[in-house]
């Protein structure tokens, strides 16, 4: 049995260890705001990747657990040392089944900060909370939607430009083909356009990690034109959801409206398959990636990520809308893309 590192009352707050595993992926998949970043698949993503340490901890009451926290201690040269929940992840923080135990795992966390001289303890959120000693940031929206009965519905339900491009996308001959085994396209694909973008790139290892740890629960859909694969995105399936998590297209696929017909195919899959509830995940307003999201007319709800400062003083701002980063962005854009494959997992580390 784990240490012991908190109680409150009946509530006790443990480290997390192998043990808990089961007990603690039943929970997630229990609760109406989990994702599958709490699952322990992704700790072990995170880990067999970069190599950073976890600090996970389990708020348990006369056995029965009660809480998580997904928690990384991360260091680089550009952030130092934090702790966050959670790394790579669009979503994180407190999942609790009460408040009492959410608020003992919260503080927890923050002693942990503090015994371990952290900049700063990160916890991106999805709902208000926290109490006055957090920081809120709101630079992000997540946009999702509850899926319909039908096809039809779906189409019907899609603002009239966004039908459009779905019919000009069909009439270009497009076909998905939905094959974990299509990882060496994906990768090509999505580096491309993280490289357009101005960003660099994972390792293609980690996605190999990724499908190890995930299995069935991801899905990698490519799509093609004739013989060339011009678009792909990785999702996650979790419970009756799916979150399009890494997408890209070539730039070549504009013209096509390849992106529109791949969101689109996959969502029209996800409801045929029994998926009620399509995440498209976070942006950044005034982005280009938040207006394309906004042409589906899905719910918008932003993202309260919260922050307890400890060596640091004001609040990080590591997006790639800093000023500070937009010239690199600007020049990254330009290099020979083999070098931006090879030098973007080393670069990849400092934002997580």
């Amino acid at each position: 049995m784990p240490a012991v590192v908190a109680e409150v009352g009946k509530t006790q707050v443990r480290s997390y260890s192998e043990e808990w595993e089961h007990a603690w992926d039943a929970y997630v998949y229990q609760q109406a705001h989990a994702s599958p970043f709490y699952l322990i698949a992704w700790k072990r993503l995170i880990e067999r990747a970069f190599d950073f340490k976890p600090r996970y901890l389990l708020a348990e009451k006369q056995g029965t657990v009660r809480g998580v926290l997904p928690l990384f201690q991360v260091w680089n040269p550009l952030m130092g040392k934090v702790l966050l929940s959670t790394p790579f992840a669009v979503y994180g923080g407190v999942c609790a089944s009460d408040d009492r135990s959410a608020e003992v795992l919260r503080q927890t966390a923050c002693e942990m900060a503090r015994n371990e001289s952290v900049q700063y303890l990160e916890l991106r959120e999805q709902l208000p909370g926290g109490d006055r000693d957090f920081e809120v940031k709101r630079l992000y929206v997540a946009f999702g939607q509850e899926l319909p009965a039908t096809a039809e519905q779906l189409l019907q339900g899609s603002p009239r430009d966004t039908r459009y491009m779905i019919r000009k996308a069909e009439r270009n001959g497009l076909r998905t083909i939905v094959d974990n085994a299509q990882l060496d396209s994906f990768y090509e694909i999505y580096a491309h356009s993280v490289r357009n973008l101005g960003t660099p790139v994972f390792a293609k290892r980690f996605f190999q990690i990724l499908v190890e740890e995930f299995r069935d629960q991801c899905e990698i859909a490519v799509v093609w034109q004739e013989a060339r694969a011009v678009a792909a995105v990785l999702s996650f399936r979790f419970r009756q959801q799916i979150l399009p998590y890494y997408g890209g297209s070539l730039l070549e696929a504009r013209r096509l409206a390849a992106n529109n017909f791949m969101y689109w195919d996959l969502m029209k899959r996800s409801l045929e398959n029994g998926v009620r509830y399509f995440d498209f995940g976070r942006s950044k307003v005034g982005t280009g990636s938040y207006a394309f999201k906004t042409q589906w007319g899905m719910q918008e709800r932003p993202l309260p990520y919260q922050f307890y400062l400890v060596r640091r003083k004001t609040m990080p701002n590591y997006s790639p809308a800093n000023s500070r980063f937009q010239l690199a962005g600007s020049l990254w854009k330009h290099l020979p893309f083999p070098v931006t494959k090879m030098l973007g997992p080393a670069l990849v580390r400092l934002f997580p």
